[in-house]
């Protein structure tokens, strides 16, 4: 059985690949895959990052100091510099149309709070430095994403978003499988009876990462391909914010003089967005804008998941 698992975490991004193959063949072969894979995403969602919180020493990590200049960094990547990178691409490539430009300031402005923990350990970051990142990730976008459309769209749209999806989201795939891994843990520390199922967590992250990225992608196939126009429209700047994103998080750490491993994280954070949770806000929006912010925001999570699965074997041999 060792075996099995040593295999699955040596090959696990080509495991990755094929998911997101099929996640794209499924989507476009059957109409109604949207409706099919959706109701799973957040299901498996919240078993990966179970799976994934059972990986962290708890009871340890009250013995660790938090090294106060790296949250500085965090907070002044993401919601200093990535602001101005985000404003300066969308004015670079010339982007009038009030949905896209909704789409794009909503999934580009709220860094990720959920799989970022599972990609950053996957590229030999610190997990649990970017797990303490999560609740100040997801108070100050909360608080600046109305400040955010103020500056750079000129309306302010806090009376046609409903914030509570972000609040719902949260509690559904932070604090409850983080609750549930702690408790885990702490049980078999108590007994032993608990520790086989301990041990067997450990199986959960590469299936059920695969089956994320099928899910998310298999989903919103229909959308990217209704709208095709507006997706021409936005992925060059999407591949751009992937290529500089990952460095405005490198530079932030250096700039801090951080080790090594808080480098990583600050690039894993810098450059993944909060797409999963921005898709209801999406749909919160008046039905002439709904549809196209909708699809914007659905193309930056495919351009996402194949950029994540390119960080993952780059950004451990290019920051070292």
């Amino acid at each position: 059985m060792n075996r099995i698992k040593l295999f699955l975490e040596l090959k696990q991004i080509y495991i990755y690949m094929l998911f997101l193959i099929f996640g794209i063949v499924f989507g476009l072969s059957f109409e109604h895959a949207k409706y099919v894979f959706e109701p799973f995403i957040s299901i498996f969602i919240i078993i990966l990052m179970f799976g994934m919180f059972t990986q962290v020493p708890f009871f340890s990590l009250r013995n660790q100091r938090l090294n106060l200049k790296y949250l500085y960094a965090l907070i002044l990547s993401n919601f200093v510099f990535i602001p101005i990178l985000v404003f300066t691409l969308v004015s670079l490539f010339n982007i009038s149309s009030t949905p896209l430009l909704i789409g794009l300031y909503l999934v580009l402005l709220t860094p990720c709070i959920d799989y970022v923990i599972v990609f950053t350990n996957l590229g030999k970051g610190n997990m649990e430095y970017m797990l303490i990142s999560t609740p100040i990730l997801f108070i100050l976008q909360m608080l600046l994403l109305p400040i955010y459309f103020l500056l750079f769209l000129n309306q302010d749209l806090s009376h046609y978003i409903d914030f509570r999806p972000f609040i719902e989201t949260f509690i559904c795939m932070i604090i409850l499988p983080l609750l549930a891994a702690v408790a885990l843990q702490f049980l078999s520390i108590k007994s032993k009876t608990f520790t086989p199922l301990l041990n067997l967590s450990e199986w959960i992250p590469v299936p059920f990462m695969a089956l994320v990225l099928m899910t998310v992608v298999g989903s919103q196939m229909s959308c990217i391909v209704s709208d095709f126009h507006h997706v021409l429209r936005v992925v060059p700047i999407y591949i751009c914010f992937m290529i500089i994103a990952p460095l405005i998080g490198l530079l932030a750490g250096k700039w801090f003089q951080l080790p090594v491993d808080l480098n990583r994280t600050l690039a894993f954070s810098s450059s993944t967005r909060n797409a999963l949770v921005v898709l209801p806000l999406a749909l919160s929006l008046p039905n002439q804008w709904s549809s196209i912010v909708t699809t914007v925001i659905v193309t930056q999570t495919l351009i996402e998941l194949i950029g994540e699965l390119i960080y993952i074997k780059l950004i451990p041999r290019l920051i070292k």
